[in-house]
Parts: structure tokens; C-alpha cells; sequence
């Protein structure tokens, strides 16, 4: 079934379009819109009206192109960035003014559920008890099971966008008082939730998230396992973070894996990342290509399988869209 999905996030407007079936998917096409919008709101978290409107016509333009990739109706979500606005609602009402479908706030435990189903279904069952981690613009997900679902799945406010915007504003690169500053924080944030993880004891633990991706890229330049899937070290991240907490953003994007758009968050991302393998007492992480979208587009074929089932044994007949 061709389905697809927008993810309005804190730096983009994601389109993912895909052939969805039972046991997993199949990609067909992407695109993206970068805004950028956590470095347009305010410390709180604000969004302005420009940049509502930017948002908006971007969800707009994602949703017409899926159209074109034969999607009626595209399943858009936001996170984090509109989740936490204290304007949320005028955000929303912009969005459902300027754009014809339905915008979903996913809950941040959700988030983590949803990740959760991706990663289990990118691993398989031979993953055994799994973790899954997920570092975004406003928020950091950790899920954890050992079924199809997760038994664990909490939202903390440690995004690399949030935290960089709350505590390293107008010092680049911060100071060491402001790193420890980040440090103790995310460590009292994750502490009872490490403490869970620990206990569940994961056999497999995996990453997700343009931040864990760049920075295993940066700890390990080219050097992909024979899967093609690549792994972060978490002795390679504590040295990595020596090194960026001394450069300025503009330094830091030349570095392996680093992109001018996340440079300014990478080091708030890399102190996330290491106080969590540090807390959870995980050596490596493996780096997970599904994530927040492939799981959404997971739980809403299942859902419409459901339906449709159940319409069939009352008797309905269901008429389905696919391309």
C-alpha cells in the first residue's frame, strides 16, 4: 500500500513516501523543506508568525507532492517544536488554516513508542531485549522492550536544539561552565529512566536521529560494518566532545559528518548521547536508519488493517487508495 507521511520537526518539513506492507517497507521517495525553526523561536519556545507561516506553506507543499506520488492523503505530524510552544494552539489554527489535512502533536511517550516499532522491525526479533535511543531538535526518546512494543518509552526536554537554545545562547563556543552546566542537567533529567534501562538490561542497544548518525560519522569516518550500518563507541564520543566543546559552530561544520545546519547543536547532542550510554552503562550503540516516520507509517497500515478487517467480517466492503 502507497503511503506517506510529513514530519514537521525543529530544523525540517520531511516528506516520506513508501510502499507499505505487513512485515516492513519499502522507501519510493523523499524530500525535505529546511526552516530551521528552532533557531526562530523564542527562549521559551515561542514560535512567530513568520515562522508559522513558513511552516505552514512547507506542510503544504509536502502534502501536494505527495499527492503527485499518488497519496490522497498524507499522515502529517509534528513533535517537539509545536508540542512544547506555549502558542501551540495558534500554531495549529495557522497550520489548519493554510493546509487541507490534518496536523497530529504526537505526545513525546508516543514518539518513543512509535521509534520503538521502527527500530524493532529494522533489527528483527534475533535483536532480543531492545533499546532505542533518539536525540531530536527539542526532545530525547528512550524506548525499551523485548516484544513488538515497548514496556519503556519516555520523552525527556534534552533536544540538542532546546538545550543549545536554553544554555549555550551568545557564547560560541560556551564555556566550560556552561558544558558542566548541560552535563548535570541531562543527567538529572535521564537519571531515572537510565536506572530502568539498566535494569531491563537491553542486549541490543540502537541509536536514532540525524544527531547520533552525524556523530558516529565524526567518531568514525568510513567505517560502515559489512551491513552497512555504522556504530557509535562511547569511548570515540567522549574524545569527539573534548574536541567540539572548544570550537565554534563555523569550525565544527568542517569536521567529518558535521553539517553547517546542526553544527550549532552537535555538542549539546554529543553531551545527551554520552550521559545517556555513560548512565546506562552501554558501550555502543548501533545506528538505526528507521526511526519516528517509518514507525508512523507502520502503526497507520496496521491500524487501517484492523479496520478494514473488521469491516470485512461485519460484512462491509472496503474500498482502499493505493498507488
Amino acid at each position: 500500500m502507497r503511503m506517506a507521511v510529513v514530519d514537521a520537526g525543529s530544523n525540517t518539513v520531511r516528506l516520506f513516501v513508501a510502499d507499505v506492507e505487513h512485515y516492513g517497507l519499502h522507501p519510493v521517495h523523499t524530500a525535505k523543506w529546511r526552516l530551521r525553526l528552532a533557531e526562530q523561536v523564542d527562549r521559551d519556545g515561542t514560535m512567530g508568525r513568520a515562522a508559522m507561516r513558513r511552516l505552514a506553506d512547507a506542510v503544504s507543499a509536502a502534502c501536494r507532492e505527495g499527492r503527485r506520488w499518488g497519496v490522497r492523503e498524507p499522515v502529517v505530524f509534528a513533535t517537539a517544536v509545536v508540542r512544547d510552544a506555549p502558542n501551540r494552539h495558534r500554531i495549529l489554527r495557522t497550520l489548519g488554516a493554510r493546509c487541507d489535512v490534518p496536523v497530529l502533536v504526537l505526545p513525546g511517550s508516543q514518539e518513543a513508542e512509535l521509534t520503538f516499532l521502527a527500530a524493532r522491525r529494522w533489527t528483527g526479533w534475533q535483536a532480543g531485549p531492545l533499546a532505542v535511543l533518539d536525540i531530536g531538535g527539542g526532545s530525547f526518546e528512550v524506548a525499551c522492550g523485548d516484544g513488538g512494543t515497548a514496556d519503556l518509552a519516555v520523552s525527556l526536554p534534552l533536544g540538542a536544539g532546546r538545550l543549545t537554545r536554553e544554555h549555550f545562547a551568545g557564547q560560541d563556543p560556551p564555556s566550560p561552565s556552561r558544558v558542566k552546566e548541560v552535563r548535570r542537567y541531562a543527567r538529572e533529567q535521564m537519571a531515572e529512566v537510565s536506572a530502568q534501562v539498566r535494569g531491563i538490561g537491553p542486549r541490543t542497544v540502537v541509536a536514532t536521529s540525524r544527531t547520533f548518525d552525524q556523530l558516529s560519522r565524526l567518531c568514525s569516518p568510513g567505517t560502515d560494518e559489512p551491513s552497512g550500518t555504522r556504530r557509535l563507541l562511547h569511548a570515540e564520543l567522549r574524545q569527539a566532545i573534548r574536541q567540539l566543546r572548544r570550537l565554534p559552530s563555523a569550525d565544527r561544520a568542517r569536521l567529518p559528518g558535521i553539517s553547517p545546519a546542526r553544527s550549532a547543536q552537535c555538542l549539546a547532542g554529543a553531551i545527551v548521547a554520552e550521559t545517556a550510554l555513560r548512565t546506562m552503562n552501554v558501550d555502543s550503540v548501533l545506528i538505526c536508519p528507521w526511526a519516528i516516520r517509518e514507525g508512523v507509517l507502520l502503526r497507520a497500515y496496521e491500524d487501517r488493517a484492523r479496520s478494514e478487517q473488521t469491516a470485512s467480517i461485519a460484512g462491509v466492503s472496503v474500498s482502499t487508495h493505493s498507488a
